[in-house]
């Protein structure tokens, strides 16, 4: 009957196997490996924060209002209407067109004409130009109708009557045969004011 040697023989490993990695190499391994992948990364995460950065900045500090050159409607308008077409005219800095738009280029012989266009004041405010010998125009019924009247003011020569809208803003209007101009928006009385007289015919030919 053969004997079992001692226990702690038992645990002995024979020559051919090889104990495994200490779980500390391992762990020290992949430290090495995240902190090398970070270290690749760092330069490219700065370079992403800086160009995000410079295009905030720019983007902050840029005028959002886009101007516009309203020439080319005007003169639609001016070439079709049957009534000499004013605009505002030689308005001080800091009044900018941002929109313009007519009827003109549907009308057939004869018929009416509206003409609009809209500033950015000094102060960024709104201020809208409305022109028509069309009485049941949209853009006119949609200030005049329920304003308020509150007496007139003379602006370059002409008697412009001022009325309140049902939004509460200021409104400038005139009639002189069968034409209607109206000057209105946001803009404080003054602004508005500018604008309605620096009205004036287009200059034709």
């Amino acid at each position: 009957m053969s004997t079992s040697g001692p226990p702690g023989e038992q645990a002995q490993q024979t020559p051919d196997e090889q104990p495994p990695p200490p779980a500390s190499a391992v762990e020290r391994a992949n430290r090495m490996s995240a902190a090398n992948m970070i270290r690749s990364l760092l330069p490219l995460v700065v370079i992403c924060l800086l160009v995000v950065g410079w295009i905030a900045f720019r983007q902050g500090g840029s005028d959002p209002v886009r101007p516009i050159d309203p020439s080319s409607t005007v003169q639609l308008a001016a070439a079709r209407a049957g009534y000499a077409v004013p605009v505002p005219t030689g308005l001080p800095d800091g009044y900018r067109p941002t929109s313009a738009r007519t009827d003109a280029g549907d009308a057939v012989e004869g018929a009416p004409v509206t003409l609009e266009i809209g500033y950015v004041t000094p102060s960024t405010e709104y201020a809208g130009f409305v022109v028509s010998d069309d009485p049941e125009a949209d853009p006119l019924t949609a200030v005049l109708e329920g304003a308020e009247a509150g007496g007139s003011v003379q602006l370059s020569g002409e008697e412009w009557t001022r009325s309140t809208s049902s939004r509460g803003e200021t409104v400038l209007s005139r009639e002189d045969d069968g034409v209607t101009v109206l000057v209105t928006g946001s803009a404080d009385d003054e602004e508005l004011e500018t604008v309605a007289a620096s009205v004036a015919p287009v200059a034709t030919g």
